[in-house]
């Protein structure tokens, strides 16, 4: 069981001055579901190197059993700190693809036409592709081979505009992930604000917030494994 991880190398949120990146949470616990069932992961960003890591995901407040496990995580550490350029990755490879969150997505993830084609490649081949909170801002620009939108009619989730508003980052961000969505013609869906919330449309799995990463995970491994027992 081959399974791409897919972070941001985005680090700077807005013009705030202040430092943004992927959310530890998002990734620690999807991480750890997956790696505890046997899977081997590649994480991979555009650029390479050096994942940043969003300054508020590392907090106290923040912290879960999944997040601690990975700051005593030396090897899982240094694999963050040197991930595989994007560039060099063949969908073909691999049996399915996770993207974690954090606000950095929003900027380049959205925007970049390696992983567009990537996550294009993947559903093409029907294969899982796995978003949480923020991470669904890299289907911005994703099509089906047909030309319209991956999400058009499909049902999905993201991170909320009230979620976004309760961190006061509306004004910041570039788009809203819900507004996006809903204009790329999908049925959007939330549950309340930071609770658990996970929709499943076929091949694609999105989650709303940090609290629904570790769940998009367990979906993702039900999906991967019926197909590589077939």
């Amino acid at each position: 069981m081959n399974i791409l991880f897919v972070l941001t190398s985005h680090d700077t949120l807005g013009n705030t001055g202040k430092k943004t990146g992927f959310w530890i949470e998002e990734f620690a616990s999807p991480y750890y579901a997956l790696l505890d069932n046997g899977a081997q992961i590649t994480i991979a960003t555009p650029k390479g190197g050096q994942a940043p890591i969003d300054p508020s995901s590392d907090t106290e407040d923040a912290a879960t059993a999944a997040t601690k496990r990975f700051k005593t995580d030396a090897v899982t550490q240094d694999r963050i700190a040197n991930t595989v350029p994007l560039s060099t990755i063949n969908a073909a490879d691999y049996d399915a693809v996770f993207y974690p969150g954090g606000h950095g997505p929003l900027w380049d993830l959205a925007n970049d036409e390696t992983s567009i084609k990537l996550i294009e490649s993947f559903n093409a081949a029907d294969k899982p592709i796995g978003f949480v909170c923020h991470a669904p801002a890299a289907l911005k620009s994703v099509k089906n081979v047909d030309g319209t939108p991956l999400v058009q009619g499909k049902e999905v989730t993201g991170f909320s505009n009230t979620e976004e508003e309760a961190v006061q980052l509306t004004d910041v961000v570039p788009f809203l992930v819900e507004d996006m969505l809903k204009e790329n013609g999908a049925t959007y869906s939330k549950g309340d604000d930071w609770g658990v919330h996970v929709v499943t449309d076929g091949n694609l799995i999105t989650g709303q917030n940090p609290a629904s990463s570790e769940l998009v995970a367990e979906t993702l491994l039900k999906i991967i494994k019926p197909l590589q027992n077939a």
